[in-house]
């Protein structure tokens, strides 16, 4: 006897697609992005970065535009 197959319709009736994410899906990603600026935000303080304060300008920058 073959067995019967469900198919699970998530697509609302009025044609658009439903995408549902969990959410680690963007958590994860937002604090992999978080971690890899702070550790590059905190690079300024390291004796190599100091002669190149373009990076440190940029950096601080974003974070006013960021900040409001």
């Amino acid at each position: 006897m073959p067995a019967r197959t469900h198919i699970r319709t998530t697509h609302p009736a009025t044609g658009s697609v439903e995408v549902r994410l969990p959410w680690w899906a963007i958590a994860l990603p937002a604090l992999a992005f978080a971690a890899l600026l702070l550790l590059i935000a905190g690079s300024g303080e390291a004796h190599a970065a100091a002669a190149d304060p373009a990076i440190s300008r940029l950096l601080a920058r974003i974070a006013v535009l960021v900040t409001g």
